[in-house]
């Protein structure tokens, strides 16, 4: 017999939403780039979606997959996947406050990177090429400079604001 979690597991369920239907959430501090949601664009576009969007069921509002529901709805998707978690206002403060950041900290093995990126097929300049395949100087080109001189931008569907390069 297995001895009890020591986490509870805070996941009520999955399904399937229009995006349109999903709930930004007024305290999401993320600022979305237009480098960002090129690369998430062209992985879209490439694979399609791996990741659901969280939902918390108290609240009825996403804790994570702003940019991945705006993107649906702009590109007129009729659902996505969710997941469903139950979690109370401070719980859901704390993982809008942390689940980014705490991915963010993880290090890198660069020559496991270097030979992950070599096994991807990369056709034409996108920006997800030049995220994942920066200049040789480290560097980056005019075009990549250019791309990160951020500006705001509100969708007019959810409300969520998204930083924009000029």
């Amino acid at each position: 017999m297995l001895p009890p979690p020591k986490w509870a597991n805070r996941i009520t369920g999955y399904g399937e939403e229009a995006p349109d239907q999903l709930l930004a959430n007024d305290r999401n501090w993320r600022i979305h780039s237009r480098v960002q949601q090129e690369a998430l664009s062209g992985v879209l576009n490439r694979v399609g979606i791996v990741q659901n969007v969280l939902v918390n069921r108290r609240s009825g509002k996403m804790v994570d997959g702003h940019l991945r529901a705006m993107m649906a709805i702009s590109e007129e998707q009729p659902t996505i996947p969710v997941t469903y978690v139950d979690l109370s206002d401070e719980e859901e403060a704390l993982i809008l406050a942390t689940l980014d950041p705490l991915s963010a900290m993880a290090g890198k093995d660069e020559e496991i990177l270097a030979s992950l990126v070599g096994d991807i097929e990369l056709t034409g300049v996108t920006a997800l090429d030049m995220l994942i395949q920066p200049r040789a100087d480290g560097a980056r080109g005019d075009e990549q400079e250019r791309m990160f001189q951020p500006k705001t931008a509100t969708c007019t569907k959810c409300g969520h604001v998204f930083e924009v390069a000029a």
